[in-house]
């Protein structure tokens, strides 16, 4: 008990909850946006993990890990873009697409990335993001390590929180998205078109999803392998709940989760005599009991999943 208290104090562990995080807080606010515009993206999973490989399959052909970041960003807003056409114009369930667009992008990475790389006994690897080691910043005590030696796409999810948040309640672009989650009728009266918004918040929130999953192959790992988002784009739609919809909260549930995948990993080795499995599953269900507590009091956009015919009530 005392090794699991004193690892509390560990530096590294709060290090690695960033790390953990950045993935859940891309995919998170692309999840955040769709539904703000009205819109439930289930192909969240397939989505990050098409971003994943597209984005390392970038890097390993001779591209910039920039590069493979955008090209992961626009694979992702492909995909948004086909769940959005099925689900805004043709007004299709909004749950059988997303999960058409999980077994899609998710068989179609596979498949692209078996047809174009020669796998043998190790899968190839890149070489990925480097930790930065920022001068007089990372050398301050306690807090340098933590958030001053983290790669750059860890700083660009963080800066993502801000700008969201700022579009979603201090622009006018923000408050045609919220709008259309609400009302798109009225939306509609104010000469702006629903549609589109709701297309262009799905394409934009699908483009994070694929940021988040190509950081797991271009900073958190180096190498491609079809099971490694674990679930994580299902974490991501739990945790919009969690967050009210507000990026802020969606921030803290992120590293809230990312604490205690951490935290269970350093345990497994601090305390012996426990299955590992039990471990494992802690931090969904404390994810699930958070859920819980938190669900009750959210407002959900009145509008989401409501598909919008002009002229209709």
């Amino acid at each position: 008990m005392i090794e699991a208290i004193e690892l509390l104090w560990n530096t590294n562990l709060w290090a690695a909850v960033l790390r953990i995080a950045t993935p859940l807080i891309f995919g998170v606010l692309g999840a955040l946006l769709c539904e703000r515009a009205g819109v439930l993206n289930l192909g969240i999973e397939g989505i990050m993990t098409m971003g994943a490989m597209t984005g390392w399959l970038t890097v390993y052909l001779g591209g910039d890990l920039w590069v493979g970041l955008s090209v992961a960003a626009l694979a992702g807003g492909l995909m948004g873009l086909l769940h959005a056409g099925l689900t805004v114009p043709l007004g299709l369930s909004q749950h059988v697409s997303g999960l058409g667009i999980t077994l899609l992008a998710s068989a179609l990475s596979y498949y692209l990335y078996r047809l174009i790389v020669e796998v043998g006994d190790l899968p190839p690897t890149i070489e990925p993001f480097r930790p930065l080691d920022i001068p007089l910043l990372s050398d301050i005590p306690i807090l340098g390590p933590i958030l001053f030696s983290q790669t750059m796409p860890t700083y660009l999810a963080l800066l993502s929180v801000a700008v969201i948040a700022y579009v979603l309640a201090r622009t006018p672009l923000g408050l045609a998205i919220r709008m259309t989650g609400e009302n798109p009728h009225a939306v509609d009266a104010q000469g702006l078109n629903p549609m589109r918004i709701r297309i262009g918040a799905v394409v934009a929130g699908s483009a994070l999803m694929g940021v988040g999953g190509a950081f797991l192959t271009t900073a958190a790992f180096n190498s491609f392998f079809p099971e490694m988002v674990q679930g994580r784009g299902w974490i991501c739609i739990a945790l919009v709940v969690f967050a009210s919809w507000r990026p802020g909260k969606a921030l803290i549930g992120a590293l809230l989760f990312a604490f205690f995948d951490a935290y269970q990993l350093r345990l497994q080795t601090a305390i012996d005599g426990v299955p590992y499995q039990l471990f494992l599953m802690a931090p969904y269900v404390l994810s699930i009991v958070a859920l819980i507590l938190v669900a009750r009091r959210a407002e959900v956009p009145a509008a989401l999943m409501a598909p919008y015919r002009r002229g209709e009530r």
